[in-house]
Protein backbone atom coordinates (compact mmCIF):
# COMPACT_ATOMS: atom_id res chain seq x y z
CA UNK A 1 0.00 0.00 0.00
CA UNK A 2 1.37 3.51 -0.73
CA UNK A 3 2.14 5.95 1.71
CA UNK A 4 -0.18 8.80 3.00
CA UNK A 5 1.11 11.92 1.65
CA UNK A 6 2.46 14.72 4.57
CA UNK A 7 1.50 17.70 4.65
CA UNK A 8 3.77 19.92 2.50
CA UNK A 9 3.31 17.33 -0.51
CA UNK A 10 1.88 18.16 -4.05
CA UNK A 11 -1.64 16.39 -4.17
CA UNK A 12 -0.99 13.27 -5.97
CA UNK A 13 -3.24 14.02 -8.80
CA UNK A 14 -6.23 12.39 -10.12
CA UNK A 15 -9.12 12.39 -12.83
CA UNK A 16 -12.45 10.34 -11.68
CA UNK A 17 -15.87 10.43 -12.77
CA UNK A 18 -18.29 11.96 -10.82
CA UNK A 19 -21.84 13.40 -10.27
CA UNK A 20 -23.06 17.04 -10.11
CA UNK A 21 -25.58 18.46 -8.54
CA UNK A 22 -27.95 19.11 -12.13
CA UNK A 23 -27.80 15.32 -12.28
CA UNK A 24 -25.18 15.49 -14.98
CA UNK A 25 -21.63 13.37 -14.96
CA UNK A 26 -18.81 15.41 -15.42
CA UNK A 27 -14.78 14.25 -15.38
CA UNK A 28 -13.26 15.72 -12.10
CA UNK A 29 -9.35 16.47 -12.10
CA UNK A 30 -7.59 17.78 -9.07
CA UNK A 31 -5.06 19.92 -10.66
CA UNK A 32 -7.15 21.56 -12.51
CA UNK A 33 -8.80 22.89 -9.45
CA UNK A 34 -5.76 25.00 -8.45
CA UNK A 35 -5.97 28.88 -7.31
CA UNK A 36 -8.57 27.66 -4.67
CA UNK A 37 -8.86 25.05 -1.62
CA UNK A 38 -10.48 21.43 -2.34
CA UNK A 39 -12.19 19.43 0.12
CA UNK A 40 -11.34 15.77 -0.70
CA UNK A 41 -13.85 13.46 1.46
CA UNK A 42 -12.67 9.86 1.32
CA UNK A 43 -15.73 7.74 2.48
CA UNK A 44 -16.36 4.02 2.25
CA UNK A 45 -20.08 3.54 1.47
CA UNK A 46 -22.87 5.27 0.05
CA UNK A 47 -26.19 5.13 2.68
CA UNK A 48 -24.08 3.57 5.16
CA UNK A 49 -24.52 4.51 8.69
CA UNK A 50 -21.63 6.81 9.40
CA UNK A 51 -21.00 7.71 5.82
CA UNK A 52 -24.23 9.39 5.63
CA UNK A 53 -24.38 11.01 9.01
CA UNK A 54 -20.66 12.43 7.93
CA UNK A 55 -22.05 13.56 3.72
CA UNK A 56 -25.01 15.03 5.25
CA UNK A 57 -23.39 17.13 7.67
CA UNK A 58 -20.89 18.58 5.34
CA UNK A 59 -24.15 19.30 3.55
CA UNK A 60 -25.83 21.26 6.23
CA UNK A 61 -22.28 23.36 6.60
CA UNK A 62 -21.15 23.39 2.59
CA UNK A 63 -22.03 27.62 2.66
CA UNK A 64 -19.03 27.81 5.34
CA UNK A 65 -16.79 25.64 2.85
CA UNK A 66 -18.01 27.75 -0.24
CA UNK A 67 -17.81 30.46 1.75
CA UNK A 68 -14.03 30.39 2.27
CA UNK A 69 -13.37 29.73 -1.43
CA UNK A 70 -13.19 25.75 -1.07
CA UNK A 71 -14.45 23.09 -3.05
CA UNK A 72 -15.56 19.71 -1.72
CA UNK A 73 -15.53 16.37 -3.18
CA UNK A 74 -17.07 12.96 -1.53
CA UNK A 75 -14.73 9.91 -3.03
CA UNK A 76 -15.55 6.15 -2.51
CA UNK A 77 -15.02 3.30 -4.41
CA UNK A 78 -19.38 2.97 -5.65
CA UNK A 79 -20.19 3.62 -9.25
CA UNK A 80 -21.71 6.56 -10.60
CA UNK A 81 -25.10 5.07 -10.41
CA UNK A 82 -24.57 4.57 -6.87
CA UNK A 83 -23.64 7.94 -5.85
CA UNK A 84 -26.64 9.80 -8.41
CA UNK A 85 -29.41 7.82 -5.61
CA UNK A 86 -27.21 8.45 -2.67
CA UNK A 87 -26.80 12.20 -3.47
CA UNK A 88 -30.37 12.66 -4.80
CA UNK A 89 -32.14 10.72 -1.78
CA UNK A 90 -30.10 12.39 0.42
CA UNK A 91 -30.18 16.37 -0.98
CA UNK A 92 -26.60 16.41 -1.64
CA UNK A 93 -25.31 19.42 -3.61
CA UNK A 94 -21.53 18.32 -4.20
CA UNK A 95 -19.88 15.95 -6.01
CA UNK A 96 -19.63 12.42 -5.41
CA UNK A 97 -16.45 10.86 -7.30
CA UNK A 98 -16.31 7.54 -8.01
CA UNK A 99 -12.73 5.43 -7.90
CA UNK A 100 -14.10 1.78 -8.75
CA UNK A 101 -10.75 0.81 -9.04
CA UNK A 102 -9.29 2.11 -5.93
CA UNK A 103 -6.77 3.92 -7.27
CA UNK A 104 -6.94 7.16 -5.78
CA UNK A 105 -7.68 5.47 -2.63
CA UNK A 106 -4.28 3.79 -2.97
CA UNK A 107 -2.34 7.11 -4.82
CA UNK A 108 -3.09 8.55 -0.87
CA UNK A 109 -2.41 5.58 1.12
CA UNK A 110 -6.46 4.63 2.29
CA UNK A 111 -6.14 0.72 1.53
CA UNK A 112 -8.14 -1.24 -0.68
CA UNK A 113 -10.94 -3.51 -0.80
CA UNK A 114 -12.57 -3.79 2.79
CA UNK A 115 -9.13 -2.35 4.22
CA UNK A 116 -10.44 1.50 2.29
CA UNK A 117 -10.05 3.78 5.44
CA UNK A 118 -11.73 7.16 6.07
CA UNK A 119 -10.14 10.41 5.58
CA UNK A 120 -10.36 14.45 4.44
CA UNK A 121 -7.53 16.05 2.59
CA UNK A 122 -7.04 19.74 2.40
CA UNK A 123 -5.61 20.62 -1.08
CA UNK A 124 -4.57 23.75 -0.70
CA UNK A 125 -4.22 26.81 -4.05
CA UNK A 126 -0.86 25.64 -4.80
CA UNK A 127 -1.84 21.79 -5.02
CA UNK A 128 -0.17 20.66 -1.50
CA UNK A 129 -1.59 18.82 0.95
CA UNK A 130 -2.17 21.44 4.00
CA UNK A 131 -4.32 18.83 6.39
CA UNK A 132 -4.88 15.86 6.41
CA UNK A 133 -7.17 13.76 9.10
CA UNK A 134 -7.16 9.65 8.06
CA UNK A 135 -9.46 7.31 10.36
CA UNK A 136 -8.25 3.93 11.44
CA UNK A 137 -11.55 2.45 12.30
CA UNK A 138 -14.15 4.31 10.56
CA UNK A 139 -16.74 5.25 12.87
CA UNK A 140 -16.26 8.51 13.65
CA UNK A 141 -15.42 11.83 10.97
CA UNK A 142 -13.78 15.50 10.96
CA UNK A 143 -16.35 17.31 11.42
CA UNK A 144 -16.74 20.65 8.91
CA UNK A 145 -16.02 23.51 11.49
CA UNK A 146 -13.03 21.58 11.62
CA UNK A 147 -12.47 21.33 8.43
CA UNK A 148 -13.53 25.04 7.94
CA UNK A 149 -10.49 26.00 10.65
CA UNK A 150 -7.89 24.91 8.86
CA UNK A 151 -9.48 26.71 5.67
CA UNK A 152 -9.10 29.89 7.65
CA UNK A 153 -5.92 29.01 8.59
CA UNK A 154 -5.08 28.62 4.76
CA UNK A 155 -6.30 31.98 4.29
CA UNK A 156 -4.56 33.42 6.99
CA UNK A 157 -1.25 32.29 6.19
CA UNK A 158 -1.36 33.09 2.82
CA UNK A 159 -2.18 36.24 3.58
CA UNK A 160 0.99 36.77 5.90
CA UNK A 161 3.42 34.28 4.51
CA UNK A 162 2.80 34.35 0.69
CA UNK A 163 6.34 33.39 -0.54
CA UNK A 164 6.76 30.73 2.27
CA UNK A 165 6.00 26.56 1.94
CA UNK A 166 4.37 25.24 4.94
CA UNK A 167 7.30 22.57 7.10
CA UNK A 168 5.77 19.24 6.53
CA UNK A 169 3.60 18.09 8.89
CA UNK A 170 2.55 14.38 9.37
CA UNK A 171 -1.37 13.28 8.85
CA UNK A 172 -3.25 12.71 12.18
CA UNK A 173 -4.16 9.18 12.33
Amino acid sequence: MATTPAVGDIAPDFTLPGTTPNGGDRDYTLAAERGHPVVLAFYPGDETPVCTRQLCSYQHELSVLTGLDATLWGISSQDIASHRKFQANRGLTFPLLADTDNKVFAAYGLGLGLTRRRAIFVIDADGRIAHGQVHRLGLDYEKADEIAKVLRELRETAATYPDETPAPKRIKK
